[in-house]
C-alpha cells in the first residue's frame, strides 16, 4: 500500500473582522429528539471561541492520512497554537528535517516519539540526527461532514 505522507498547509487567521453567526445556545440534542429552538437570538464569532492567542495561532489544512485513526482526514482544518508548551500526548504539528508532519507526541525522559494513528505508518523516534521542532499544538480540528459530491445525480 502506498503510504501517503501527511503535510500541512499553514495559514494565519484573519481576525480583522467579525463574522457572527446564529448560535443555538440551548444545545442540539444528539439523543432523543426535542423541539428545535423557534428563535435564535444569540450569535457567536468562531474566531473569538477557538483562537485564544491570536498572535501565535494559525490554521492548517491536512494533506494525507497518517492520522485517520483519530478521525483526522485530508482536507480537515487544524487550529494550531504556537504559544502552548507541548505535553506528552498532545496532537502537534512538528517540523522534522524541514517538513511539517501531524502526529501525537510521546515525551519520555530521554527521547521523543511521533505517533501516527494509521497502522500503515510506523512511529518515528526523534534522534539527534534529526532537525526537530514542535511547531505548534493543535487545539481544534474542524471537519467538513457534508462532503460535496461531484455528480449530484448519484445517490
Amino acid at each position: 500500500m502506498d503510504k501517503k505522507k501527511v503535510t500541512i498547509d499553514i495559514f494565519p487567521p484573519d481576525l480583522s473582522s467579525e463574522l457572527k453567526l446564529p448560535f443555538a445556545d440551548q444545545g442540539i440534542q444528539a439523543g432523543f429528539p426535542s423541539p428545535a429552538q423557534d428563535y435564535i437570538s444569540d450569535r457567536i464569532d468562531l474566531n473569538q471561541e477557538i483562537v485564544t492567542h491570536p498572535a501565535s495561532t494559525f490554521y492548517g489544512r491536512v494533506n494525507g492520512d497518517s492520522m485517520i485513526g483519530e478521525n483526522i482526514e485530508e482536507g480537515d482544518l487544524l487550529v494550531i497554537d504556537r504559544s502552548i508548551e507541548p505535553s506528552d500526548g498532545d496532537l502537534a504539528v512538528c517540523c522534522l528535517d524541514g517538513e511539517f508532519t501531524l502526529k501525537r507526541i510521546r515525551l519520555e525522559a530521554d527521547r521523543v516519539w511521533l505517533i501516527p494513528a494509521n497502522e500503515n505508518f510506523d512511529p518515528i523516534l526523534v534522534t539527534t540526527d534529526h532537525r526537530f521542532q514542535v511547531w505548534g499544538v493543535v487545539t481544534y480540528t474542524i471537519k467538513q461532514v457534508h462532503r460535496l459530491r461531484r455528480n449530484r445525480y448519484i445517490p
